[in-house]
């Protein structure tokens, strides 16, 4: 048997014997799961890190926000990189390169080589969005591609708890470094995986890639990222800084619209960046992102660990207590959310997903930072609504939304998004934790900080909430009947890319 499968424009793409589908979502599984490590194996590992290396926790966690805006910035051109040049062949390169940085964090002796490490790793941002092209090239039912794209970006709420309890356990018996190692093998093991399993497809083949529309575009991303990170520290805020940052980005960004309007293959035609579908969908990724990644990846973590106002616990002990229930639930809610939104609609669990999440993030506010169970239980609420659910998603709607006959461009950016947020969610925050839990009037240390930090991550996932109103349906993607229609457009009546097939006895 041999499939011919052809973009949504009717041009074939590849001619080859049946995929093993079984293998491929193994393999990419693997790739989301190396990637996933550099996140969520080291959420319990910060407070280890900045003892090791002599430093505080702020400057640590910029090591964080360092990671993410790296991979922001690779996400919004790689995806689409990879339609021209071939997937496979940018998933190896993006996971050897990540195996590198992960090389360069386990050999760090100071905290400029560990920023170096994190900012190597950053490459491999778009790691997650690919995988799902790829695979969204190989399933073209609805319900069977939404439980394998369940499976795959359930990943990115953590290994099913394996990897926060492993980190915290590596951090507190070896020390941080043995995370990175660890890391780096599995990493080895991807990208093996990928290059025997994986399955090449290149739709926009002969396509020129447009760098010169990439260069504004990166250098709009990283200036607003450099202001927001700088405004949020807060009272010591360079606020020059942020505003020069914020001038640049506005500049940058005005200068990729005109070269995108003149270029005959732009990176992104501008027609597509004025669609609800585009930013209604990015809009939602950004502020989901910021409000809810470091409530349970940063705050809540702190809290266990702080032993004036928290509970005292060790990395590992958190980990297992927070991190792991966390992941373990999204993990396994993530399938069948998948699985349900082509008939329960992709906006409407989302929906679900963020009100959830809003709930959780309230309750640890006002009583999980008196209360272990109910800070435990409100974590394990918001690893069902966030990780199980609303991430499934927004991953989701980036593929099953996005043009046929430029699929990476929405992918891509909504992976900026992501990591856009998670830094911006690692920025604001923990400071603002830090600038209003000091001390008391009387001189008493007060959890009043972390709930602070907490109802500001409510606050913007209810702006999350309110913006998702604004996605159009992903008609393609969702029919009760488990078929997808076939349309070559990608409107605001959100008409996805379509893949057809011929199967040939």
């Amino acid at each position: 048997m041999t499939n011919h499968t052809t973009a949504g424009n009717g041009a074939p793409v590849t001619g080859r014997p049946a995929v093993r589908i079984g293998a491929l979502t193994a393999a990419l599984l693997a790739a989301c799961v190396a990637f996933q490590l550099n996140a969520s194996m080291l959420s319990p590992v910060l407070v280890t890190m900045a003892k090791d290396l002599h430093t505080d926790d702020a400057t640590i966690g910029l090591s964080q926000t360092l990671f993410f805006t790296l991979a922001a910035l690779f996400s919004l051109f790689l995806p689409r990189l990879s339609d021209i040049v071939g997937r496979k062949r940018v998933l190896v390169g993006m996971l050897a390169v990540m195996l590198v940085g992960s090389v360069v964090a386990a050999l760090a002796v100071n905290v400029p080589m560990l920023f170096a490490g994190r900012i190597i790793q950053g490459v491999a941002g778009p790691v997650v969005p690919i995988c799902l092209l790829m695979l969204r090239a190989e399933i073209t039912d609805p319900k069977r591609y939404g439980a394998a794209m369940g499976l795959l970006t359930a990943v990115n709420g953590g290994i099913a708890g394996i990897d926060a309890l492993a980190g915290g356990w590596l951090a507190t018996s070896f020390g941080f470094r043995s995370v990175f190692w660890v890391i780096a093998a599995v990493a080895v093991v991807a990208v093996v995986m990928v290059v025997v399993w994986g399955v090449d497809s290149r739709p926009s083949a002969g396509t020129s890639m447009d760098w010169w529309g990439v260069l504004p575009l990166v250098v709009s991303i990283g200036a607003l990222l450099t202001a927001c990170n700088e405004a949020g520290k807060l009272g010591s805020a360079n606020w020059a800084l942020v505003i020069g940052g914020a001038v640049v980005a506005i500049l940058a960004f005005a200068v990729f619209w005109w070269l995108e309007d003149r270029i005959r293959e732009p990176l992104i035609p501008t027609r597509y960046l004025r669609r609800r579908s585009t930013w209604a969908l990015l809009l939602t990724t950004l502020l989901t992102m910021t409000g809810v990644f470091a409530v349970v990846n940063g705050l809540v973590t702190s809290l266990a660990q702080n032993t004036t106002v928290g509970f005292s616990m060790q990395a590992d002990l958190t980990s297992l207590a927070f991190l792991t229930p966390y992941a373990l639930v999204g993990w396994l809610v993530g399938p069948f959310a998948g699985r349900l939104a082509p008939t329960l609609g992709y906006r409407f669990m989302l929906r679900i997903g963020l009100a959830g999440s809003i709930v959780g993030t309230l309750l640890m506010a006002f009583v999980g930072v008196h209360s272990l169970p109910v800070l435990i239980a409100a974590t394990v609420l918001i690893g069902i609504t966030y990780a199980g659910i609303a991430n499934i998603m927004l991953n989701g709607l980036g593929i099953v939304l996005s043009p046929a006959d430029n699929p990476g461009f929405l992918p891509g950016l909504n992976a900026g998004a992501f990591n856009l947020g998670a830094g911006l969610s690692f920025a604001a925050l923990p400071a603002l934790q830090v600038a209003l839990g000091a001390t008391s009037g009387s001189g008493q240390a007060t959890t009043t900080g972390y709930s602070g930090g907490m109802l500001l991550g409510a606050a913007i996932t209810i702006g999350a909430l309110a913006v998702s109103f604004l996605i159009p349906r992903p008609s393609d993607a969702e029919t009760p009947s488990g078929r997808s229609s076939t349309s070559t457009t990608g409107s605001d009546t959100a008409h996805g890319p379509t893949t057809t097939r011929k199967q040939h006895a």
